[in-house]
């Protein structure tokens, strides 16, 4: 059954990709890294997300495509270092959450930093208005008890 359902969906893929036009791929080209957009490919293809990354069939045929799609020039060509990360595999960033944590935490201090910051501000101004009071007060002879 499996075989057969991943069959059906390289089927799809090929019919979908038939039906596009270079302008339609240039649409859902994903920006930051240069590739077809693989949320779009599946809302408009019909074919699974587990399809798209685990169907060989569907695999090669997209890497085809976008190869082909990147010969043409609608797709940007590969950076060195996009060379470099298509030929090795990625490797496990086990930072990457705690970078994460830490950079929204740094977030939230800031904006509690810039916070406080201006409370002082408004505080120094209150001081240095009662600061003249006082000094009046006492050059009158009124000492506040």
């Amino acid at each position: 059954m499996s075989q057969e359902k991943g069959e059906r969906y390289f089927e799809l893929f090929k019919s979908w990709e038939s039906t596009m036009s270079d302008d339609d791929f240039a649409d859902i080209i994903y920006p930051s890294t240069g590739k077809l957009n693989r949320g779009q490919i599946k809302k408009l293809s019909g074919v699974s997300g587990e399809a798209i990354k685990n169907n060989s069939k569907v695999k090669k045929a997209l890497k085809a495509l976008e190869d082909r799609l990147r010969k043409e020039g609608i797709l940007p060509p590969f950076s060195e270092a996009g060379e470099k990360a298509q030929s090795s595999p990625k490797k496990y960033d086990n930072t990457a959450n705690r970078k994460l944590l830490d950079s929204k935490r740094v977030a939230v201090l800031e904006a509690e930093n810039t916070e406080l910051k201006a409370k002082v501000k408004e505080l120094e101004s209150r001081l240095a208005r009662f600061g003249e009071l006082s000094e009046t007060l006492s050059e009158m002879g009124f000492m506040p008890r």
